[in-house]
């Protein structure tokens, strides 16, 4: 519920007036005295869903372009006549309480900070998601997406964009921007730092030592965290769910996947780093598809009919230069994702050919320990390498032709990755025989 408070300007007190009795609202007017070209203070209860379609009456009556209009949460109201208002409001007899249109812009404003904080918070953020992914620390890097303050930034271009405010649009967009550039820039800078200072040693694959490897190749399931984060963060304005965890579902899509550009860069792994670069791009497209897609789903549109026309068309058209911007990024997405299926399937086939292999006469007594398909380490897209067979038995040395005969079972081509057979030798202890 609502209760509203509208300083009426002169002129304008009975056209309020009409539209509340016709509304069937129950209200309060009192006088105005303070010269300041007001005539009246109009106070009345609302029902949730009944704020936006009441304003969008008043401002096509001409009254809320010069007047002041407060909008207060309200506990409860008892009240018969206002009981019959919000059933009146209720969709399909539910009593939702959908965010009205103009409190959606303030919500949106008010999640977004002052530029300074914004600035602090995200190089703390930033140093903690480096730090973390350098240690390997999934924790860690959980924390930095708490402090992050993606979720109006991530939220209010979208919301602009639907709602016909400008400013408010611009403002979303341009703190994206930075606040990636930011996480980007400050875990170079550390990245060089740990580099320099010997913290992480030398000749180490990074990305095979930490938790950067998902997030510089990244496969097409990453999109879907990107999207549930954007409906979910529209859904927590709109319906007041917990912003504070949509939050953290935000800064998961991007914080991580920022601070690994930056690692990796630092490392001179710019292969690594455009993987990485990738899944950030497409993860604010996705943030901000969504976002926008649940926003116009959910009816929200300029005051007025008579807007509903000139901004359906940017709408359209932000939609589709986000969609058409996803379709291509993904396409490197969708071929890593090929490839991780047919690793798998490379690894489930060869596993099974070494143990057909291996039960055959003359390789009584081996065993096969493990079957791994190891990659080259080109990212964002890797190809299969060689294929790692660790073999058991309890004499030590290379069994002859053995390595021939499994990557002639497996069907390793010439150019395909190398069947490379390891020995570790096994021996049994009898305690019987001890003791």
């Amino acid at each position: 519920m609502r209760y509203l408070e509208i300083t009426v300007p002169e002129g304008r007190r009975q056209a309020v007036l009409n539209i509340l009795e016709d509304e069937a609202i129950e209200y309060v007017v009192s006088d105005e005295t303070s010269g300041r070209g007001y005539t009246a203070v109009v106070r009345f209860p609302l029902p949730t869903r009944a704020v936006e379609p009441v304003l969008d009456r008043l401002r096509q009556a001409g009254v809320s372009d010069d007047a002041q209009v407060v909008v207060i949460d309200a506990e409860t109201v008892i009240s018969e006549e206002f009981t019959t208002l919000r059933d009146q409001y209720s969709q399909g007899g539910q009593r939702g309480a959908r965010t009205s249109r103009q409190v959606l812009r303030t919500k949106a404003e008010e999640f977004t900070p002052p530029v300074s904080i914004y600035v602090v918070m995200l190089l703390i953020s930033a140093v903690v998601a480096t730090s973390g992914l350098l240690a390997d620390s999934p924790a860690v890097v959980v924390g930095s997406m708490v402090i992050a303050p993606l979720l109006g930034p991530a939220l209010a271009a979208s919301v602009g964009i639907v709602t016909g405010d400008s400013a408010l649009k611009a403002t979303g967009f341009r703190y994206q921007a930075v606040g990636v550039a930011i996480v980007v820039l400050a875990s170079i800078g550390l990245a060089t730092l740990a580099r320099l200072a010997g913290l992480e040693p030398a000749g180490v694959d990074i990305v095979v030592a930490t938790e950067l490897e998902e997030r510089v190749s990244p496969n097409l399931f990453s999109i879907a965290v990107a999207l549930g984060a954007g409906v979910a963060g529209i859904l927590s304005l709109t319906r007041g769910f917990s912003e504070a965890i949509v939050g953290v579902m935000i800064a998961a899509a991007l914080i991580p996947p920022a601070a690994a550009v930056g690692i990796t860069v630092a490392w001179g792994m710019y292969g690594a780093a455009l993987g990485a670069g990738v899944l950030v791009a497409v993860n604010l497209l996705s943030i901000n598809l969504a976002a926008l897609a649940t926003l116009w789903i959910a009816g929200y549109r300029p005051q007025g009919l008579f807007e509903a026309s000139p901004t359906r068309g940017p709408t359209y058209r932000y939609a589709a230069v986000f969609g058409v911007a996803l379709l291509v990024l993904a396409a490197p997405l969708a071929g890593i994702t090929l490839f991780d299926f047919q690793t798998t399937q490379l690894e489930s086939s060869a596993e099974e050919e070494v143990a057909s292999v291996l039960e055959e006469p003359q390789y009584e007594g081996l065993d096969a320990r493990d079957v791994a398909v190891e990659l080259d380490g080109n990212y964002p897209i890797q190809s299969a390498d060689r294929i790692t067979v660790t073999i058991a038995g309890s004499e030590p040395g290379p069994i002859p032709g053995l390595a021939d005969r499994l990557s002639e079972a497996i069907g390793s081509p010439d150019d395909g990755p190398i069947v490379e057979v390891q020995y570790v030798v096994t021996e049994e202890r009898d305690p019987v025989a001890e003791t």
